[in-house]
């Protein structure tokens, strides 16, 4: 999987993970640790010059960052699908000021305003941590937006317990699933 920029930050950087010796239901499924698409560079050196520039004819085309499935056989490069890429609050508003500016996909002011979303602003606006002055004890994958402070639960039961008890909650897991807790959360108002 490749986007032709970054969809969390908005840097205009190819972003992206793949396996070797996999299928795609793979890297969706999590069960293996994908490698970053930059290591496409020392492992598939021409592959990974050809998946840039495809990236680059995708922006161009579709005048948008572009979220793509590829795949490698043998040494060759095959392009599965592409789409517009999703994006985060920040990203998407990065990437619209850029793309005015860039020659190769010039929006115009309107175009640009038109691509971000209520959700883009909403995801901007959430409350954020000063990026400097603080010692970082752990780092992970953000579930929502924004900053949070609360009690560290590593169960959903217990985080939704502590959370109708009137606690404020941080619900740290390894990874997100659906499938691990029965509980409903954000716990429903009464």
């Amino acid at each position: 999987m490749g986007f032709t920029r970054n969809p969390a930050t908005g840097e205009a950087v190819a972003y992206g993970d793949f396996l070797v010796n996999a299928q795609g239901e793979d890297v969706v499924a999590g069960i293996r640790n994908t490698e970053p698409l930059s290591a496409l560079k020392t492992q598939f050196p021409k592959v990974h010059k050809e998946l840039l520039a495809i990236f680059d004819r995708l922006e161009r085309h579709y005048r948008d960052m572009c979220d793509t499935e590829f795949t490698i056989d043998q040494g060759k490069l095959w392009m599965l699908q592409t789409r517009v890429g999703k994006r985060t609050g920040l990203a998407a508003l990065k990437m619209a000021v850029d793309m005015t500016s860039e020659s190769k996909i010039r929006l115009s002011h309107e175009e640009a305003i038109g691509r971000i979303t209520e959700d883009h602003l909403a995801a901007v606006l959430h409350p954020h941590f000063s990026s400097t002055g603080h010692e970082v004890i752990a780092k992970g994958l953000g579930a929502s937006p924004g900053a949070a402070v609360g009690r560290v639960y590593f169960t959903a039961d217990r985080a939704a317990e502590a959370a109708e008890r009137g606690e404020k909650v941080i619900l740290v897991r390894s990874e997100t699933s659906p499938r691990t807790s029965t509980a409903c959360w954000p716990p429903r108002a009464s």
